[in-house]
C-alpha cells in the first residue's frame, strides 16, 4: 500500500517541481517580446490617457515595447473579456477602472472583474466628478440649487451618461439626500453632458475635473461642489460634499492587471516597474494636469490594490441598488 501511495505520489511532486521550476525560469527570463495593454475605452479618455501615459513610461523600464490596443464597446466589457481570456503569461495585460466596479452590477458578464484578474498596483486615483452649472444661473452654491430644485424640480435638469454610470448614479444620490426630484437627461457620455451645460441646453451636470476645467477658464460653467474628500487643487474655494453633509464620493481609478493565473514574480516584476513610473516627477504632473493623483509606492502593491478593487466593487453594487430603485431603466 506505501509503495502503491508513493509511485503515486512521486510524478504528482515532480510535475508540481517542473511547474514551479518552468514559472521561475518564465518570470526570470522576462519579458523577451513586446507587451500589450489591452484599453477598453477609446483613445484620448480618461482610462487611455494615464495607461498609455504608463506604458509608454514603462517601456524604457522593462527592456520591451508595451503597445496600448484599444479594444472598446459595451462599457468596457469587450475590452475585458478579451484580457482575462488571454494567456496568463505576462504579454497582455489590462488597464481596469471605476467602470469594472459598476459594469458587473448591470449587466451579465462572462467574467469576474476581480476574480478573473492579478492586480498588478494602481495607475491613478482619480479624478473626482464635479457638480457644474451654466455659468449663466444664479446659483452660486450647492443650497442654492437644492432651493431652486425644490421649489420648483423642473428648474434644474442634469445631464448625464446613463443611469448606469457614476454621473448618473451622482445624480440619484444627490436627489435621496437632498430630498429633491432633479431629472436626469442621458447623453451618450459625461463630455457631451458637459457641453450641453455650457451651451445653456441644461441646467446642471456631474462632470470629471479634466472635463469641467476648461469649460470654467472659459467663464461657461461654475463649480458648486466637488465629489471627493478633499477640494481640488484647481478650484481650491469650491467646497466638497462631504463639507457640506452629503455623503456623496465619486472619483475615478485606474489601474494594471493581468489574467489571474500570471506567475506571481511576473507579477511582482510589472509593479516594482509601474511604481518607478508613476512615481516619478514627470508621470505626476502629467497627471495632475488631469486631476488625477499617484498613490504613494507603500500603499501601491498587487494586494493593496486588490483588496481596494474588491471593497470599491461592493460599494458600486451598493449605489448601482439605489440607481436601480430610483431608476427603472437603470435596472433594464
Amino acid at each position: 500500500m506505501v509503495t502503491r501511495l508513493r509511485s503515486w505520489l512521486l510524478p504528482v511532486a515532480a510535475f508540481v517541481v517542473c511547474t514551479v521550476f518552468a514559472a521561475a525560469v518564465q518570470a526570470q527570463n522576462y519579458p523577451t517580446r513586446p507587451i500589450t495593454v489591452v484599453v477598453p475605452f477609446p483613445a484620448g479618455g480618461l482610462t487611455d490617457v494615464p495607461a498609455r501615459v504608463a506604458a509608454t513610461m514603462m517601456s524604457e523600464k522593462v527592456g520591451q515595447n508595451m503597445v496600448v490596443e484599444n479594444k472598446t464597446g459595451a462599457t468596457g466589457t469587450i475590452g475585458a473579456g478579451y484580457a482575462a481570456r488571454a494567456m496568463p503569461d505576462g504579454y497582455t495585460l489590462f488597464a481596469n477602472s471605476l467602470a469594472d466596479a459598476q459594469n458587473v452590477h448591470f449587466q451579465p458578464l462572462t467574467y469576474s472583474p476581480v476574480d478573473d484578474f492579478a492586480q498588478i498596483g494602481w495607475i491613478v486615483d482619480g479624478p473626482p466628478l464635479v457638480l457644474m452649472v451654466n455659468a449663466k444661473l444664479p446659483f452660486k452654491s450647492l443650497a442654492d440649487m437644492i432651493a431652486s430644485a425644490k421649489a420648483d424640480p423642473k428648474s434644474v435638469n442634469f445631464g448625464t451618461s446613463g443611469p448606469a454610470s457614476s454621473p448618473g448614479m451622482a445624480v440619484v444620490m444627490l436627489n435621496a439626500a437632498a430630498k429633491t426630484d432633479m431629472v436626469s437627461v442621458p447623453y451618450r457620455g459625461s463630455g457631451d453632458a458637459a457641453r450641453e451645460v455650457a451651451g445653456g441646453a441644461i441646467q446642471a451636470a456631474f462632470s470629471f475635473v479634466s472635463q469641467a476645467k476648461p469649460l470654467v477658464d472659459d467663464g461657461k460653467v461654475r463649480v458648486l461642489a466637488v465629489a471627493a474628500p478633499a477640494r481640488v487643487a484647481a478650484w481650491p474655494d469650491v467646497p466638497t460634499f462631504q463639507e457640506l453633509g452629503y455623503k456623496i464620493d465619486f472619483r475615478g481609478f485606474v489601474g494594471l492587471s493581468a489574467p489571474v493565473k500570471t506567475p506571481k514574480p511576473i507579477i511582482e516584476l510589472l509593479n516594482k516597474k509601474l511604481n518607478e513610473v508613476v512615481q516619478s516627477d514627470a508621470f505626476k504632473a502629467r497627471m495632475a494636469a488631469l486631476g488625477m493623483t499617484v498613490p504613494a509606492a507603500s500603499d501601491n502593491t498587487p494586494e493593496k490594490y486588490d483588496a481596494f478593487l474588491r471593497k470599491e466593487t461592493m460599494r458600486q453594487g451598493e449605489l448601482a441598488q439605489l440607481a436601480k430603485t430610483a431608476s427603472p431603466q437603470a435596472a433594464k
